[in-house]
């Protein structure tokens, strides 16, 4: 039976970077953090497809430890590139810095592609594609598309890939759903 967790994580940012802020998310007043354990995780990798090959024997509780630092370290940034701000990227470099990975060709022929290894070590390792991810998405995303949700009490952030780029619900059928009977309501008692 395959794992899922008590607060299985949201995924509706359009990119993995702000599925990872996401994980802490207010469904009903009260804060909750979908990564309470190093299995939930792991499930979060595989379902942002960034899962490891290997998972290293490591102590209890120190994937997700290294995996609240990290979303600590890319929430900081994201709030302060979003608010023009200056930026600390000593702690997310020297993340990057220590991931051990390397290119590898693989396949035969015309089918060769170019695969990346990552050894996995420890909890930094496992985690390494997403602060890669991270560091990519800071230096190329549109900061004018990176938005946080409008909805009342709403934490979620989401990059917005619509077409008329005028998204601004992290999810339209929750917050968008919550705005729209507010506004009814008001003008009822209007």
């Amino acid at each position: 039976m395959p794992y899922l967790p008590e607060n299985p994580p949201v995924f509706l940012a359009d990119h993995p970077v702000l599925d990872l802020l996401n994980t802490v998310f207010i469904p009903e007043a009260t804060a909750v953090d979908a990564l309470q354990s190093d299995a939930d995780v792991l499930y979060w990798l595989e379902e942002a497809g960034m899962a490891p090959s290997q998972t290293p024997a490591l102590p209890r509780g120190a994937l997700v430890q290294a995996a609240h630092e990290l979303r600590s370290i890319i929430r900081a940034l994201v709030e302060r590139r979003k608010a023009g701000k200056r930026l600390d990227l000593g702690p997310l470099n020297t993340i990057l810095r220590n991931a051990a990975s390397y290119p590898q060709l693989a396949g035969a022929g015309a089918s060769l592609r170019l695969e990346r290894h990552r050894p996995a070590q420890a909890a930094e390792d496992v985690l390494a594609p997403v602060a890669e991810a991270a560091a990519e998405f800071l230096a190329t995303a549109d900061f004018d598309l990176v938005r946080p949700c409008e909805g009342k009490d709403c934490i979620l952030w989401f990059y917005d890939r619509t077409k008329s780029h005028r998204r601004r619900w992290c999810s339209m059928q929750v917050c968008g759903n919550r705005h729209k009977v507010e506004a009814f309501r008001e003008r009822q008692r209007a």
